[in-house]
């Protein structure tokens, strides 16, 4: 199969996967739902990506494997946790807000914008591509070293996911503002270990002496994750949606903890 026949197929699956989504919504599903599947579809793009033959684009069978391997692990990973939280936790508020703006147009309006996260999930799994069709023979320091910073990318968000919800199965801790462990070095650790994850692809990509050109492009990856989680749909809607729902306490909390890398931040800054 040539490269273009495959993306092609997989924009079509994904756009349709992503519609499907949008009717569940529409017809009553929590919007978590939309989450969680994005998870599985770029999980399972990972996989296609990575496992298909492509013509003049074999890379090494290895190397193949356990990048397909990881993207499993992460998609189930995340995936499966936010279903237990949709299932638990109800409307997802950043959801529930954009119903609220668009008005009587939120149908149609979620359609697209689950169209835009379609196109997310593509570039996203073209960064897989490009980490498992490295042409390097045999797994190189370069591989490992990906390997390390994906799984430490997977415990990581793990972590963060299971200190927040500890945090909240404790009725004591109701309107409060989580700052327990990794919630006290980032505002939204769980974002940051997101995107160090897709670092991890692009290290596969360029190898380990970055003499494959292609590989440099899966830089795209990290590169588009980290606009889209800070500057787009991740830390702008929920912080919006903190402020309003826990007003002073977590506009202190902003002041003295970084919005996304890791670290100590004790200067007083506007929030």
């Amino acid at each position: 199969m040539a490269p273009a026949a495959l993306f092609l197929l997989l924009a079509v699956a994904l756009s349709l996967a992503m519609t499907g989504a949008w009717l569940a919504v529409v017809r009553g599903a929590s919007s978590g739902w939309v989450d969680a599947t994005w998870s599985f579809l770029v999980g399972a793009a990972g996989i296609a990506v990575a496992l298909t033959p492509v013509a003049g684009w074999e890379g090494d069978v290895q190397r193949r494997l356990v990048v397909a391997l990881i993207a499993v692990l992460w998609s189930c990973r995340l995936g499966f946790h936010i279903v237990l939280r949709t299932l638990h936790g109800g409307e997802d508020p950043r959801y529930a807000r954009l119903k609220k703006e668009w008005g009587d147009g939120w149908k149609s309006r979620l359609w697209f914008f689950l169209q835009i996260q379609a196109a997310a999930a593509l570039l996203l799994a073209a960064t897989i591509f490009l980490a498992a069709r490295n042409p390097a023979p045999g797994l190189r320091w370069s591989d490992i070293a990906g390997i390390a910073i994906l799984v430490a990318a997977v415990l990581g968000e793990g972590l963060a996911d299971a200190q927040l919800a500890r945090f909240r199965s404790d009725p004591a801790n109701r309107g409060k503002v989580c700052d327990a462990g990794l919630w006290g070095l980032s505002r939204h650790p769980n974002y940051f270990f997101q995107w160090l994850g897709w670092t991890g692809y692009a290290v596969i990509a360029i190898g380990p002496a970055g003499t494959w050109p292609w590989g440099w492009t899966a830089l795209a990856g990290p590169a588009f994750m980290y606009w889209l989680l800070v500057h787009v749909s991740g830390i702008p809607p929920l912080e919006a949606h903190m402020l309003r729902s826990r007003g002073v306490a977590f506009a202190a909390y902003a002041k003295r903890v970084n919005a996304f890398w890791p670290g100590f931040n004790t200067k007083e800054r506007p929030t």
